[in-house]
């Protein structure tokens, strides 16, 4: 997980202090954007919400919070929970033109028969702006 952080810290870094063209960054709520992917052996729909964003060579960059559902069915015995729960969780989006590529990050709570812990994603998406 510290080998993301660093790799998006240094990815942004390089596109605030490039000398070839300026990059904008700022901060919004919401982008517009609609992602589907794949998360620990299930999906997830989600919705770029607050962030910090920077665009550069028309492509954009996004690190924020992602307002999701996630789709997963419970394999355990016995009582089972929902298919379908509201989840928040925190990724890189990058946007070129319309399409999106997102790499999400998930934490799923300590259970009974499970540690904590986080999960990785993946997911491709459109922007409506």
């Amino acid at each position: 997980m510290k080998k993301v952080i660093y790799a998006v810290g240094i990815i942004i870094s390089g596109l605030c202090f490039s000398q070839e063209t300026p990059s904008k960054i700022k901060a919004s709520f919401f982008e517009g954007i609609a992602v589907a992917g794949y998360v620990d052996h299930g999906a997830f729909i989600n919705f770029t919400g607050p962030n910090v964003n920077a665009s550069y060579k028309g492509f954009k960059f996004i690190i924020g919070m992602l307002p999701s559902l996630r789709i997963k069915e419970d394999q355990s015995p016995g009582a089972k929970n929902s298919a379908i729960t509201p989840n928040l969780g925190a990724g890189l989006t990058v946007v070129y033109k319309k399409m999106v590529v997102q790499i999400p990050v998930y934490y799923n709570t300590k259970t009974a028969t499970q540690d904590g812990s986080w999960k990785i994603g993946a997911g491709i998406g459109y922007s409506f702006k």
